[in-house]
């Protein structure tokens, strides 16, 4: 979970790169040619259309406003997000182990210590725990999606012998909404994948 936090810097590893380029480049040869066409004006404006000028363009002299580390409320949601990651980053771990590795086939049941935390950390947060398990809760599975055949996914398996299909996306989803009320959007929008709920 890590590995998007390490992405959030790639704007400011591009500037200055860019920076380091035009000066190296300034130093060995001729005046340095901007990584985007648009970031620096060319001398060439009479071939732009004049909707192209009317747009907005940052150049290196006028850098984006990215949040600063010294900005409190950046660093108290810094903080907060990582705190977070810090809470679900186990259950997530353990569900792709269960889904993505070879621990479990399809239709197999899961170990009692992986079912009661997969229960305790997922199924009781989903939006609507109480229709997955129905008339009564009797295991977790694995299985392949009936729709989806190429993707694995968790089922609540009813003691009447049915099963059903449950997102940990979605229970993770309402679990930080309950735990982190004031930060959750924010998080979920930035650490979810879109679509599933």
């Amino acid at each position: 979970m890590a590995a998007p936090l390490l992405l959030k810097g790639i704007p400011l590893l591009r500037l200055r790169l860019q920076r380091y380029n035009c000066l190296s480049a300034r130093i060995v040869s001729s005046p340095c040619r901007p990584w985007c066409a648009a970031a620096e004006p060319t001398g060439h404006q009479d071939e732009v259309s004049s909707s192209e000028k009317s747009s907005v363009v940052l150049t290196v002299k006028d850098p984006p406003k990215y949040h600063r580390w010294d900005d409190p409320d950046y660093r108290k949601w810094k903080d907060k997000e990582e705190e977070m990651l810090r809470d679900i980053e186990p259950i997530i771990l353990l569900v792709k182990e269960i889904l993505h590795s070879s621990r479990y086939m399809d239709g197999e049941r899961l170990t009692v210590a992986d079912e009661e935390t997969v229960v305790e950390k997922l199924l009781r947060h989903h939006p609507h725990s109480e229709d997955k398990i129905g008339c009564g809760f009797d295991c977790i599975m694995v299985d392949r999606h009936p729709q989806f055949r190429h993707s694995r996914c968790l089922f609540v398996v009813r003691t009447d012998g049915g099963w059903i299909d449950f997102s940990y996306q979605k229970c993770l989803r309402a679990y930080v909404r309950d735990k982190y009320p004031s930060h959750a959007e924010r998080f979920i929008r930035e650490h979810f994948k879109r679509g599933s709920g």
